[in-house]
Parts: C-alpha cells; structure tokens; sequence
C-alpha cells in the first residue's frame, strides 16, 4: 500500500548535484527548494515519486482529500495532507556519545567558580566518573538509557545517527557499549569505537595505548560491531604519533576512521585526518588553513560541534563562514555527552545561523545532506536529502515557511516526522 504526503508548502529536497554541498552551493535555493504544491509517493520506506501535489492526487484518490497530518486510507492507499506545511530532509546527526551513564550537571557550577578539569576530576567528576557510572550500567539500563535519547533526538527531527562508544575504557565496556549500539532500533545507526577516548582512572596513558593495540581493537575488529574507529588526537590526550598508530591498525582490519581533532589548539590533528583520509575531522575548531585546504582535498569532512562551547561557555565558534567563503566541505553536528546535553539538530541550526550568521539554507545542509555523505544509512540508502531511491527520512515543519527549522530556540519546529516511511506526530 503506497503512502502518500500531499499538499506541501515548500519543498526543500536538497537533492542537486553528487557529494557534499560547497560554498554558496549550500544556500542556493533555487537550485535546493521546491516551490509549495509537491506531493510524495513513498513505498516500502522508500520515496518512489515526487510530483505535482494534484496530479498524484487525481491519479491516486480520484480527486479525494484526506486528513491534515494523519494517513487515512483512500482507494487502497494511505493519505496525509501537509496543509501546505513546509517539508525538509531528515536531519543526521555525524557526531554523538549517546550512550554513558551517571550525571555530570553540578559541574556547570564548579566551572563557573573557576575550578579547573583537574579540581573537577579530584572533586569526584570528569570523566572518571562517567566511566564509573558507565561501567556499572547493565546492558538493560544501556539500552532504556539509548532509546530515550534517541525518541528525544527524533522528536528534534533527527533520522539517523553516529552513535560512538568510548565510556567504558576497557575492552570488556566498550564492547558491552557497541553492542547496545548495534541493538538499537527506531533510527538509522552508524556505530563507532571510540576507545582511544582517554586513559581510564588509574592506567597511564602508555600502557591504555598498549592495551588497545593488543586487546581492545583486535576484540572490536573480531564482533564487526563498529563500521568506524574514532581516537582523541589532542594535546595531553593522545598523540599524533599514537593516533596514526591506532588508526592505521583499524584500518587494516577494513575500519574507517573519524577523528577528534584540534578542540583546544591545532595540534595538527585534522592535517593527520587529511593525510589518513579520515572521513571527517570533528571539532577542528583552531585547526590551521593550510590543514583546511587539505582536509577538503582529502574529501575528509570538517564536522563542527559548535553546542560543545557554548555549552563550556566559551567565545569562539568554529570557522563555518571561512569553509563557505573557500569553497571547503565541512558540516556540524550536537556532539551530545556529559557536558554538551543536547540531541536538538535545530538548535545546532539555530547557534549556526543565529550565532554564526550562516544562511539558514546552508545550516540546513549542514546538518543533513553534507553529514550524510560519512553516516551511513543503515540499509544503505540515499538520506539526508529528499529524492526519488532516497530514504522517506522527512520532518514536516509546523509552519509554511522552511527557515522556521532552526528559528524556534527551545522548542522542536516540527509538526511530524517519517522516518522509513513511519509517520510520528509531535
């Protein structure tokens, strides 16, 4: 029984051209949005036609009307009317720590009274204590802890996810996080190891270094529970040198790579992501503009996370307009954890356009279409833009005006969402 979504007001499909949007690319509306009177046809959870709103209804429904955000059953088929509310791609999240226990909030309070990370962690926070949390989690309450998160991150639009592990810092933990990952349903999941987070408590960082190079990695490769491999490549974190280490390891057992890089200084993580051919290179917020160019050469993707501080109340946001201005791939996501509790792609939108001064048709892309190019799919299919062969991933937006995406700070803009073709009213 073929579903079909009639009346839409615009129509921001973004479906020009092949590979990751660049430049004015991005905000080129002519070229990304569809004017109102569209319709879909959508087949097993799959978009199988767009054409004029009219025409598939009298094809269709024989000229009937259905009901506004509700599928009806009309002449063996099922209905919704969008009542001409606007419709963008299901939003992709590239960047998220979904799964960790415990709860870091009172450290807000100690930052803010000017401890350091080091006062933090001796008071009984930081990251040890996530870990610990973590670790005392059972696979049950991982699991409840998943799905929560993930109905929050879909009542907020988001269709797909990269989910990384990376809490538990041993091989038994991380594995236990994979597999939590890999067993989630409802959204499309992209899974990552992200053991090379940081050294655990009590364990230097030469010696964690061994372990996953000896134990922890050869474990991961073995359960084929992650599609990529992520490391912390960062000052006082893990090193170039460990980094290329472990990343040349992972991919010789067919992994792809990710990449923390140059969140606090250019280290010169993301020129490693570049000359690694990493799939993208995440925070890269001092990242240098000669390891830019390159990173985009590489097709290695700069994924901003530009909640990480604001939520660490800091001044300085990552060079969005710069990539735009030098024609360089990049896109953004909430890198949700501990510190940064947000799973709202529209907010990301929202600190882009209202923070950053990016056109709100670029931060648009950023958030779904150019992530989409380094987060699979999980049957492996065309998301993060709305096209025929494509995934029916689609948010219907509770106003006629597609900028309202990322212009509602606080509240999700949608009226509902498909997701394979399964609608869910908000």
């Amino acid at each position: 029984m073929a579903r079909l979504l009639l009346d839409l007001g615009p129509l921001a499909h973004l479906s020009d051209g092949e590979g990751p949007l660049r430049g004015l690319a991005m905000s080129d509306d002519e070229a990304l949005v569809s004017s109102s009177g569209m319709g879909i046809v959508v087949d097993n959870g799959i978009i199988a036609r767009i054409d004029d709103s009219e025409n598939l209804r009298d094809e269709y429904l024989g000229g009937l009307r259905g009901n506004e955000l509700e599928f009806v059953d009309i002449n063996d088929h099922q209905v919704l009317e969008a009542g001409g509310r606007a419709v963008i791609p299901g939003l992709v999240d590239a960047h998220t720590h979904l799964l960790w226990g415990g709860d870091r909030s009172r450290e807000l309070r100690w930052r803010l009274n000017g401890m350091s990370y080091a006062d933090i962690a001796a008071k009984g926070g930081g990251i040890a204590s996530t870990v610990a949390a973590t670790r005392g989690l059972t696979m049950e309450s991982l699991m409840e802890c998943g799905l929560s998160r993930m109905e929050k991150a879909l009542r907020h639009g988001t269709t797909a996810l990269e989910v990384k592990s990376g809490y538990g810092l041993n091989t038994e933990s991380e594995l236990r996080l994979l597999e939590a990952a890999v067993s989630l349903h409802g959204l499309s999941i992209d899974s990552t190891w992200l053991g090379a987070h940081a050294a655990p408590p009590n364990m230097s960082r030469s010696d964690y270094f061994e372990e996953i190079l000896s134990e922890q990695l050869p474990a991961v490769l073995d359960s084929g529970m992650a599609r990529s491999a992520d490391v912390f490549c960062e000052p006082g974190w893990f090193s170039i040198e460990e980094t290329e280490e472990i990343c040349k390891a992972a991919k010789a057992g067919g992994m792809d790579i990710r990449l923390h890089v140059d969140e606090f200084v250019d280290g010169g993580g993301l020129a490693l992501a570049a000359e690694l051919g990493s799939q993208s290179g995440d925070h890269a917020h001092w990242s240098s503009d000669e390891a830019r160019a390159a990173a985009n050469a590489a097709n290695s993707m700069q994924c901003f996370l530009p909640a990480t501080p604001y939520s660490m109340g800091e001044k300085h946001f990552p060079p969005a307009q710069q990539c735009i201005d030098e024609q360089w791939a990049w896109c953004a996501a909430s890198d949700f954890n501990p510190n940064c509790r947000t799973l709202s792609l529209p907010f990301i939108g929202s600190l882009l356009s209202q923070r950053m001064g990016i056109d709100p048709l670029a931060s648009l892309v950023a958030v779904s279409r150019n992530p989409a190019e380094n987060v699979m799919h999980d049957a492996d299919l065309v998301h993060g833009q709305i096209v025929v062969g494509g995934a029916a991933n689609l948010n219907i937006l509770d106003s006629p005006h597609w900028e309202s995406w990322c212009s509602q700070v606080g509240h999700s803009p949608f009226a509902g969402t498909l997701v394979g073709g399964e609608f869910l009213l908000h």
